[in-house]
This record gives C-alpha cells, sequence and structure tokens, in this order.
C-alpha cells in the first residue's frame, strides 16, 4: 500500500482525469447499458425451459410468459356474445391466440356473473414482453362492448407492469444518496460529507461502464443493475468512509495533510482492499454454477467491490491530498476519533460477554426460524392490490370464483391422437380445476397439440405447487410435456438452489482463506462466516413472516400476504448482505487486529476497535437503510420484498450482530483470536503475528 500511495500521490492530476472520463462516459451510457441487460431467466437443458421454447417457436406466444385475461361480468346468456367479442379482440393483433369457454368447453372460464377469456398474442423479448401488442389490444377492448359494458383486461404481465415503476434505478441511487447526505452531514458537520457521495457516483457510473462492456461479451441480468444500484451505493461510501475518518484520525494527531493522507490509505485503504477482494471473489463463486443467470450475477457482481476500492484508494486520497483541509469547512476542528459513546457501549459488552451472546444468538436464531416455511415462487395475484385497473380486474375475477390457476394455466404439449384422453385424464387429477383442447387449427402444430390445464388454487401456494406436480407426473405416464410459467418457476427453484450447497461451499472456503490471511487468525474468520450466515438468516425470516405470512404487511405496506417469496430475491439478498456484512466485520476486525498487534491485551483491542469504527458502521447502515425505504416505496410488490429484507439485514447486522455479538464473542475467545498455526500461515503466505505486529509499531512510529 505504500508504493500506491507513492504512486497514487505522484500522479494526482493524471487520476482526477482519467476517473473524470470514466464518470462522464459512464454517464452517457447508462442508458445503453439498462437497455442492453438480459431478462431471460431460461434455464438451458431443464424441461420446462425446453418445453416453453418449443411453444414460443411453434405458436408465436405462451409458454415462458402467461397469457392475457379478458373479463366481462355477463351472465349464462351473455358468454355467446362475450366469447365472439374475445375473438374479435384477439382478430386485432394477428397471430393471437384466444381460449374462451366456447371454443373449449372450459367452464373454469365461466362463473354465475363473469366470464373470462385467454389471449396469447405475439410476444417480443425484454421486461415488456407484450408491448408490441398491447395498444391494439387496449383498442380493440374500447371497441368491443358486451351487453353495454366495457371488458376489462388483465394478466400478470399487466400486475406486474402496472406495478412496477417508472423511475429508474438511478433515480433511486438518487433518492438514497439525498439521504445518506444528510448522514454524512451530521457525521462530518463539513462539506467532507460529499466526498463519500462523490466517490460512490463516480463508482457507481464506472460499473455501469464496465457492464457496457461485459454485455458485449455475455448476457447480464437485469438483477445485476439494482446490485450495482445498491451494493455499489453501499461499499463505495463504506470504502470511502473508513479511509477518510482515517484521515481526519491522523490529521487529529498533529500529522501534516499529505502524510496524513499517506497513513490512511496505508492502513485504512489495506482494509477496505482485503474487504473488497473478499467480497468481489465470494462473489465469482457465483460463475462456476451452471445457470447462466446466476453466472452473469456473479460475473456482473465482481465488478461493483472491485471498483469501488479502485476508486476509493486513487480517487479519495487525491481529492484530500488536495481539498481535504478546506473540504473541512466550517468544522475545521477534527472531531476526537474514538466515540465515547461507542466505546461505552463496547465495555458493556466486553463485560457482560456471555448474556450478550446467549440472548443475541437466541434472538437471531428466533428471527431465523420462519425461514423453515420459506416458499419460493411468484407472489399470489390477490398481493398485487386493487389500485390499479388491471388488480382491480384480478379481484373481481377471484371473487367471482374464477379458479386462480386461470390466469397462471400450464401449458401441455400433447401428440394430437392422444390429446382426447389426455384432456380426460389431467381433468380428473386432484387440484385441476380444468383441462381444455381448443378447437382452432391455430392450437396444433407439427402433429402436436397445446391443451390448458387449469389449477383450482393460485399456484404460488403450496397446493398449487402439488397441482403442478400431479400434472407432471401424469404427463411423464404418456409422453406428455408441461410448460407455462408455474413450470419453469419450479424448475427454477430445482436448478438454483438445487447447486446452492456448491456456491456456499466455494464462497466459504475463499471467504475464510482471505480473510485467514488478512486477519493472521483461524477463529475470527470462522466467527466472520457464522455471524454472516445468522445475519443473512435473520433477514431471510423475517422478511418470510412479513411478506409470505403477512404478518404486518396490511399496515405497513397496504398490501395483502405474498404467499411466496419471489425466486431471486434470495439470491439478490444474499449477494448485497454478505458483501455488506463482509465489509463491516473486515473494518472492525482490523481496528481490533492493529490495536492488539500494539498492546496485546483483547479486551482492550475490543473497546478500541468499536470506539473506533461503531459510529463508521452505524452511519454507514443508516444510509443504507434510507435507501432501502425509498426503495420499498415503489408499487412492485417484488421490488418490496427485496427492499424489506434488505432492509432489515442492514439494521440487524450492524446494530445487533457487529455492535453486540461480534465483540463479545472476541472477547470471549481471548488470545485465540490472535492465533494462527505456522503451517497454514505458510500455506496462506500470511504474515506471522509476531512480525506484524513489529511491522505495524514501525510504521506507526515512522508515520508520526
Amino acid at each position: 500500500m505504500s508504493r500506491l500511495a507513492d504512486l497514487v500521490m505522484s500522479h494526482r492530476a493524471v487520476v482526477l482525469i482519467v476517473w473524470v472520463m470514466i464518470a462522464v462516459a459512464g454517464a452517457a451510457t447508462a442508458s445503453r447499458t439498462v437497455d442492453a441487460l438480459s431478462y431471460d431467466f431460461g434455464l438451458p437443458g431443464q424441461p420446462a425451459y425446453e418445453t416453453n421454447s418449443d411453444i414460443q417457436r411453434m405458436f408465436g406466444g405462451g409458454g415462458l410468459v402467461d397469457p392475457l385475461v379478458l373479463s366481462a361480468p355477463v351472465g349464462e346468456a351473455g358468454r355467446g356474445d362475450f366469447a365472439e367479442a374475445a375473438e374479435r379482440v384477439a382478430d386485432s393483433v394477428p397471430g393471437t391466440r384466444v381460449v374462451t369457454s366456447e371454443n373449449s368447453d372450459a367452464e373454469a372460464l365461466v362463473a354465475d356473473d363473469r366470464a373470462v377469456a385467454l389471449l396469447y398474442p405475439p410476444v417480443v423479448d425484454g421486461p415488456e414482453p407484450y408491448a408490441r401488442a398491447l395498444p391494439a389490444l387496449e383498442r380493440a377492448v374500447g371497441e368491443h362492448p358486451v351487453d353495454g359494458r366495457s371488458m376489462e383486461l388483465t394478466g400478470t404481465v399487466l400486475l406486474a407492469e402496472d406495478t412496477g415503476s417508472d423511475r429508474g434505478v438511478l433515480f433511486e441511487v438518487i433518492v438514497g444518496g439525498a439521504g445518506a447526505l444528510v448522514v454524512l452531514a451530521l457525521v462530518f458537520a463539513s462539506l467532507l460529507a460529499g466526498l463519500p457521495l462523490l466517490v460512490a457516483a463516480v463508482s457507481i457510473l464506472a460499473t455501469y461502464l464496465a457492464l457496457l462492456g461485459l454485455t458485449t461479451l455475455t448476457d447480464v441480468s437485469f438483477i445485476v443493475q439494482y446490485l450495482v444500484a445498491l451494493i455499489g451505493l453501499g461499499v463505495a461510501i463504506d470504502y470511502s468512509l473508513l479511509i477518510v475518518m482515517r484521515w481526519r484520525e491522523e490529521r487529529a494527531h498533529g500529522l501534516d495533510n499529505d502524510t496524513a493522507v499517506r497513513t490512511a490509505l496505508t492502513t485504512a485503504g489495506r482494509s477496505v482492499v482485503f474487504s473488497g477482494i473478499t467480497v468481489a471473489v465470494s462473489l465469482a463463486a457465483l460463475v462456476v454454477t451452471p445457470l447462466p443467470f446466476l453466472r452473469s450475477i456473479g460475473l456482473g457482481g465482481l465488478l461493483i467491490p472491485l471498483l469501488s476500492v479502485a476508486t476509493a484508494v486513487t480517487l479519495v486520497p487525491v481529492v484530500l491530498s488536495r481539498f481535504g483541509p478546506r473540504l473541512a469547512w466550517p468544522h475545521r476542528k477534527a472531531n476526537d476519533p474514538v466515540s465515547r459513546r461507542w466505546a461505552g457501549v463496547a465495555r458493556w459488552v466486553v463485560r457482560r460477554r456471555w448474556p450478550v451472546i446467549v440472548v443475541t444468538s437466541l434472538g437471531l436464531l428466533a428471527m431465523t426460524a420462519p425461514v423453515l416455511a420459506l416458499h419460493l415462487g411468484s407472489p399470489r395475484l390477490d398481493a398485487y392490490g386493487s389500485e390499479t385497473s388491471a388488480g382491480r380486474a384480478t379481484e373481481e375475477i377471484l371473487d367471482a370464483g374464477i379458479a386462480p390457476g386461470v390466469m397462471r394455466p400450464h401449458e401441455v404439449l400433447v401428440p394430437e391422437d392422444q390429446a382426447p384422453s389426455v384432456v380426460n385424464g389431467m381433468a380428473g387429477l386432484d387440484g385441476v380445476a380444468a383441462a381444455t383442447s381448443v378447437r382452432d387449427p391455430a392450437w396444433t402444430q407439427d402433429g402436436e397439440v397445446l391443451l390448458q390445464v387449469y389449477s383450482e388454487d393460485d399456484p404460488a401456494t403450496e397446493s398449487g405447487v402439488a397441482s403442478l406436480d400431479r400434472v407432471r407426473d401424469y404427463a411423464d405416464t404418456v409422453g406428455a410435456r408441461v410448460g407455462g410459467t408455474p413450470a419453469e418457476d419450479a424448475d427454477f427453484v430445482t436448478a438454483v438452489y438445487g447447486n446452492a450447497p456448491l456456491v456456499l461451499a466455494l464462497i466459504v472456503l475463499v471467504t475464510f482463506a482471505l480473510l485467514a490471511r488478512a486477519l493472521r487468525s483461524v477463529w475470527l474468520p470462522v466467527k466472520a462466516l457464522v455471524l454472516n450466515v445468522l445475519s443473512t438468516g435473520s433477514a431471510y425470516g423475517l422478511t418470510v413472516l412479513i411478506w409470505q405470512q403477512g404478518i404486518g404487511t396490511e399496515a405497513v405496506f397496504g398490501a395483502d400476504a405474498s404467499g411466496a417469496i419471489p425466486i431471486w430475491v434470495p439470491v439478490a439478498v444474499f449477494a448485497f448482505l454478505f458483501g455488506l456484512s463482509m465489509d463491516y466485520e473486515v473494518f472492525i476486525l482490523s481496528r481490533m487486529r492493529e490495536a492488539y498487534d500494539q498492546h496485546g491485551d483483547t479486551p482492550r483491542a475490543v473497546v478500541d476497535g468499536i470506539a473506533r469504527t461503531g459510529r463508521l458502521v452505524t452511519s454507514a447502515a443508516l444510509i443504507l437503510f434510507l435507501a432501502f425505504v425509498a426503495l420499498s416505496t415503489v408499487p412492485s410488490v417484488e421490488v418490496k420484498i427485496l427492499a424489506t429484507a434488505l432492509g432489515l439485514g442492514i439494521l440487524i447486522d450492524a446494530l445487533v450482530v457487529r455492535a453486540l455479538l461480534a465483540p463479545a464473542l472476541v472477547a470471549v475467545l481471548g488470545r485465540a483470536n490472535w492465533t494462527m498455526p505456522r503451517w497454514l500461515a505458510r500455506v496462506l503466505r500470511a504474515v506471522p503475528p509476531e512480525q506484524a505486529s513489529r511491522q505495524v509499531d514501525a510504521e506507526v512510529t515512522r508515520r508520526r
């Protein structure tokens, strides 16, 4: 780090110019980057994905995308007129297939006072698969009333679009940044508050620019843009804060500005580099999975901490060197770097280490327990609310008694000569409301007929999943193939989370090795990994309790229980919380390690470490929490669930795990924290603890 400090300080103008150019290029191409992201959750080789791909190829729509649902309040006498109107609406877009009670004899599509029809227009790639067909369909719906009443258009695609947000991800970053500025202003009481935000902005724009290049080589999931916005904001501010606060500390000790900058970079900068590398390598473990979706998250995700580190250890020192004293205005006198409040908390924890460990551990385990009931899938239909036209239409359909499975049907490809027997067989399965074959040549291609099977319950529920299992089991016995979004969801869960042990094992091994080398300890990395599991598990558990089971959802969000956690959310939450919690752990343990190397007293090292990092960690956590509060205000149910998990996770990690449980465990382990077998030190090429202590003493003496 000393050589890096010399290099950066010797070429300050070049560093500034390079980062300005990168930021400008990133801003200019940000929209292109977002447009280039992939919305494909496809799992090549999985049965449902292959079947759905064939359905789209053969029929032009359906399979990977749920149908649009046309609805009207008609009784038995008006069903024929409604079916004719639905046919005319379908005719407005060439290639649109339609299912009604008249052309399929599906009683599941009608109720006493309502009827529905399913529309399958041609799809296009991207987040809005029916974007090309919708304008014409909506006009046709308005032009063809039934019994003087307008028909209504809904469907899961419209529910997701209507509850989505027109605000881009960068808008959420701006909102989060505004909250961050307030917190940073309270921390620094000077213009220094803007420096971490400046670095975060440059880092995020640089990451967007790098992602644009990555999209030319491989597909990159749209989820990465959320990780860039959230993790990028978080880690860039964290890394900048760590260096800036260390710079202020050294200035308070009487060092001149440039010497303080060099000292901050060689001490805090080392923690930043190790933290960033640990997070990046951990995310890179996703690259070895056989799933394109997860590989793209791993590739895109590892860019975030690496570029955040690069900006923090180059741009921050240059800005502090050139403008640091002036940025300290109006609060020119540095605050005491040691927080008396956090020192008091640390002393209290050290004195009561065992009660703290027992109480916090039991509390975290209790919060984690609901994970045992975790159900992954799309949110229930009634979770989208009734604030939009699509939501109101869905509510009316469900209230009329029409089976929820109608809106997310199972689509079954079967040889033409077996279609009648398969329809009869599947219609008799437990949990199936109806199975139908449409009397229209458009539903037969290449000797195969596309059947519709509707479950009695919402496919997002456990009973709906059980119904799908029975349909698939029956299909296997007759040589049929089952597609539709529920089947693809089920395969996605199996494929993604079936690989979880491999991914987690790699992350654990790599993280342990990196932390052991950085901290010159065996037990500290083990403790860090265990605490990360507890922290993430608590966030998962509370999210299941709030959203899946609906405890407090109505009061806080004005929404019903989702009944399921979106399939991709746990992956995104893990990537984010693992990264941020590892940052906090490295920051705290690095200061504890540094203090212990100086005086060899573990309880005192715990107090020193918390006193010097408690303000940093809580400030960073509060900044991110405000960003997640802003994110939770978007109408999208899935984004609300993501924001809830992240907000709760970051608070639990900062206020319970890092402030209480982590220091208590370090105090209990005593000297064992700071030991490492010589053979392991040789394998990891780690500096032996006693040699590191001498290096720390020499470095501190030389700089001061």
